[in-house]
């Protein structure tokens, strides 16, 4: 049914009212230049907690932002209310370039990857020695993020006292990873945090972990004022139970750094990782590939890293150690 006649003029047609006003829609965003700079320390259900000028804040994300993440460690530009007193909130505007980038999957098969942290140095991939045992294939898939990511990696194991470090550490030699190790006692008497802590000095670092290897305890004894739940593991699977749901930044005691607890694993998904770029982390071998063949996955027939190590370039264990990497990308966690 017409509202109006057939042919309505100006007069006949009725405007509704805008109670914004009439001022024009524009393309133009504002640049927001005098916003202030923020350090994202959780997020939580669409509340960002941030630190801007050492004050914590609460914070949601701007609509001008879109579909765009911003996730902890994320250095954002934030406008209102960052007095931090209760019941403010202000809102994050834009999200600056990120430095590295830590990702993961749910599995090989999943196209949706998930950043888990960003701007971090370097990522601590805690595991334990016993109770639960090591599951090297985790530990690997976790190398791979980080060479993928940005960031330098540090194995930190748990429990030594309930088996020995040393096969283990001796398995990755060959990558050149730094490693710690420690036992609940000497966390407990803070000899263990101490050894952890000279690694961690001056930088962002994220730790990662399955569930039940002592991630969260081993955070609590380097940040003892901040206290996180534990939890411990079940006897008949073998396995941790979630104790830490979100990742939460700490700032190390004298602000000698940061760290990351990041929630447990039980799997982690590599199928946003280009094979192609791990070799970036062995720059012993990288120069060796210059005659690869096309598209060469460096670990067949006529791969030139093989001549390039025949011929006295690099050690042999380093080459396997990229192949097992390599293939790491092609198993799951718990082949």
């Amino acid at each position: 049914m017409r509202r109006y006649g057939k042919n309505p003029d100006e007069d006949d047609v009725r405007v509704r009212p805008d109670r914004r006003g009439s001022r024009p829609r524009s393309r133009n965003r504002p640049k927001h230049e005098d916003a202030a700079e923020g350090f994202v320390l959780t997020v939580d259900r669409g509340r960002i907690t941030c630190l801007v000028q050492e004050r914590t804040i609460t914070a949601m994300k701007a609509r001008e932002l879109g579909r765009k993440g911003i996730v902890v460690g994320d250095r954002v530009a934030v406008v209102g209310d960052v007095s931090g007193d209760p019941g403010t909130l202000a809102r994050i505007v834009r999200v600056e370039e990120r430095r590295s980038v830590l990702r993961r999957t749910a599995d090989d098969d999943d196209p949706y990857e998930r950043v888990v942290v960003a701007n971090a140095d370097q990522l601590a991939i805690v595991t334990a020695l016993a109770d639960p045992p090591p599951r090297p294939r985790l530990v690997d898939r976790c190398l791979v993020a980080a060479y993928d990511g940005g960031l330098d990696p540090l194995l930190v194991l748990t429990k030594s006292d309930l088996a020995p470090a040393d096969e283990l550490l001796e398995s990755y030699a060959p990558l050149g990873v730094r490693a710690v190790a420690c036992n609940r006692d000497e966390l407990a008497t803070g000899e263990g945090a101490a050894r952890v802590l000279d690694l961690l000095t001056d930088r962002v670092t994220a730790f990662v972990g399955h569930s039940g290897v002592g991630k969260t305890t081993l955070v609590n004894a380097l940040v003892p004022e901040r206290q996180r739940a534990t939890g411990e593991v079940n006897v008949v699977t073998g396995r941790g139970r979630h104790t830490t749901t979100s990742a939460l930044a700490l700032p190390l005691p004298d602000d000698k750094g940061w760290v990351i607890d990041t929630p447990g694993v039980r799997s982690f998904g590599l199928a946003h990782v280009d094979p192609s770029r791990v070799i970036h982390a062995f720059p012993d071998l990288e120069p060796g590939t210059a005659d690869c063949p096309r598209n060469c996955s460096h670990d067949e027939p006529d791969c030139a890293l093989d001549a390039w190590v025949a011929g006295g370039h690099a050690d042999p264990a380093r080459l396997a150690s990229l192949r097992r990497l390599l293939a790491t990308r092609e198993r799951r966690e718990g082949d």
